[in-house]
């Protein structure tokens, strides 16, 4: 190990290679003494240290291990010592490390194998990557479980309930659920998926609102109801009851994040499935101007924030970022001045300075009952995590007229849709026409990982260009996949919106009971821009495709973009 004074000297990344056993403190000076302040990077390293020794360095892009050859060597030691077994060579089985100086793993796996081992530097993060990959998650854990007799997993038909306690307590079980979870959210997953069918649990994560299967052992399928146990103890659900649905929610706080899980789960044919939402409570709140609005839609917000009364409604599926806009824009307003009130279900952020309710449906608090309390508390701005009923609607709609600013969310297609859904919902068209100011229907896009993205030069990218009377000659881009995306070509995401203000003309339809296609029409030609439209600026600065923009917009406006989605 360094001492405090060397460390004043070598770069903190060579320090920690160092204490990792990567390299030594005199390779360390060695490399220094070569290399430019522009090379200090756990690669440049590697590389360097495999010249130094004649090694092979490999950045594992085209590394396709073998199966039967992973089976020879215990899991557990491969992802102790990080060590991944690549090919059979000449008699000799090539074993990708980044640890060059620690003879523990390597030995060990002799020992056992009476193999011939030669080591290949690679980057440790890529190795780590390889074997949850090629191994599955948890795939230690679940080997010393079957190596284990003490733990007894029970079958799925109601009987054994101590016994399926104590292996849900096993150390091994709850090892293997953190590390589901852990990953999970490392990954930036919105959901975990527990799938059980006849012969497999299936585990997937929900990332960048797209399902991807997550590699696990084989064998994991015999440990499912301990698994599923210790998900419902977390949870403080009823473990022995199996036949009727069950919600729960966890709390974890894993590294510096805090996550809230609400956790469901419901019988299905071959056992208990599970879906866990992850909400990550200390999220960082971004400013209006971070939302990624147009200069149109980001001063329409900006003007509606500064009404005294009114109701301002956020509409798209589940799912599609209509909370972090609403949190946003009580951000922006959120001062010593006003009295903000919240009521939702669940609460997904928690702002400093605003009073916010938590629905319970067991204990009677609902929407409609306590947005009634909440206007006897003198609140100047009011959010309503959701208007599901006409009696929610109505009271929403009173509060507005009462000298409220209202804020909620609706589940509708586009922002006209919104206008008829309130009417659907019961409420009266002259009190929808004098409340509703303005309605923001928004999805959100994948965007195109900066590693791998491509020039897009298909029919379709040529069909989109022209449709918007770009030059043939100004760039877009597909997706394509690498390592850093798992292979989707896609990695984070932004919304797109469709902004939409009750002006007089759409007032009068909708004391009219106008259609939303007719309401569409009135606001299109009062500046409003679709949601597809809006989309085509991130396809034009080469943040996403051309495909993932069609596959979020309503069918009624694929039209406008020039062509049809691919497949």
């Amino acid at each position: 190990m360094p001492t405090a004074d060397t460390s004043r000297v070598i770069p903190d990344i060579l320090v920690r290679m160092i204490a990792a056993r990567q390299l030594t403190e005199t390779n360390a000076r060695a490399f220094l003494a070569t290399a430019g302040a522009s090379s200090y990077s756990e690669e440049a390293v590697l590389r360097w240290l495999a010249g130094e020794y004649g090694l092979t360095f490999s950045s594992l892009e085209d590394a396709h291990p073998d199966k039967e050859l992973l089976a020879l060597f215990p899991a557990r030691l491969l992802l102790r010592d990080e060590l991944l077994p690549l090919r059979r060579h000449e008699g000799t089985v090539e074993i990708a490390t980044a640890r060059l100086f620690s003879s523990r793993g390597l030995d060990g796996l002799k020992t056992i194998t009476g193999l011939r081992l030669s080591p290949v530097l690679a980057p440790s993060e890529v190795i780590q990557r390889e074997l949850k990959k090629r191994l599955g998650v948890g795939a230690d854990t679940i080997g010393i479980l079957d190596d284990e007799t003490a733990v007894q997993v029970v079958d799925d038909d109601g009987t054994g309930d101590g016994n399926l306690d104590n292996a849900a307590e096993d150390a091994s079980i709850i090892r293997f659920v953190n590390q589901v979870l852990k990953d999970a959210i490392e990954l930036r997953a919105s959901d975990v998926h527990l799938e059980p069918f006849e012969n497999e649990l299936r585990i997937r994560y929900r990332i960048d609102g797209v399902l991807q299967d997550v590699p696990v052992p084989a064998q994991i399928k015999r440990f499912q109801p301990a698994i599923v146990a210790r998900v419902k103890i977390l949870s403080h659900l009823n473990i022995a009851e199996k036949r009727l649905p069950q919600d729960g929610r966890i709390k974890v706080r894993i590294d510096a994040a805090e996550v809230d899980i609400r956790v469901s789960i419901i019988p299905m044919l071959h056992g208990e499935a599970v879906v866990m939402r992850l909400l990550r409570q200390n999220a960082s709140l971004r400013g209006a101007g971070e939302l990624g609005m147009a200069p149109r839609e980001l001063a329409c917000l900006r003007r509606v924030l500064q009404l005294p009364h009114g109701i301002v409604l956020v509409t798209g599926p589940t799912g599609s970022g209509k909370t972090s806009t609403l949190y946003t824009a009580l951000q922006e307003i959120n001062d010593s001045e006003r009295k903000i009130v919240t009521i939702e279900d669940p609460i997904e952020y928690q702002l400093r300075g605003v009073n916010q309710i938590q629905v319970s449906e067991k204990s009677g608090l609902t929407f409609a009952r306590g947005l009634r309390s909440i206007l006897r508390h003198d609140p100047d701005v009011i959010l309503i995590g959701e208007i599901r009923d006409q009696e929610t609607a109505q009271i929403a709609v009173q509060a507005s007229l009462t000298g409220h600013l209202v804020f909620s969310t609706l589940h509708t297609n586009d922002a006209p849709g919104a206008i008829t859904r309130l009417v659907d919902m019961g409420v009266e068209p002259y009190l929808v026409a004098s409340s509703l100011e303005a309605v923001l229907a928004q999805r959100l896009v994948r965007l195109l990982c900066p590693h791998c993205k491509q020039p897009d030069a298909g029919p379709t990218a040529a069909a989109f260009k022209t449709s918007l009377g770009l030059a043939g000659d100004t760039p877009v881009y597909k997706a394509v996949g690498c390592r850093e995306c798992r292979q989707t070509g896609y990695h984070g995401r932004r919304a797109i919106f469709e902004w939409m203000d009750t002006n007089a003309e759409i007032r009068q339809l909708i004391l009219q009971n106008a259609s939303s296609d007719v309401l569409r029409a009135a606001a299109m030609r009062s500046g409003m821009r679709t949601l597809a439209e809006d989309g085509r600026r991130l396809v034009q600065d080469g943040l996403t495709t051309i495909d993932e923009i069609l596959s979020v917009s309503p069918s009624n406006e694929v039209s406008a973009v020039g062509t049809t989605p691919t497949s």
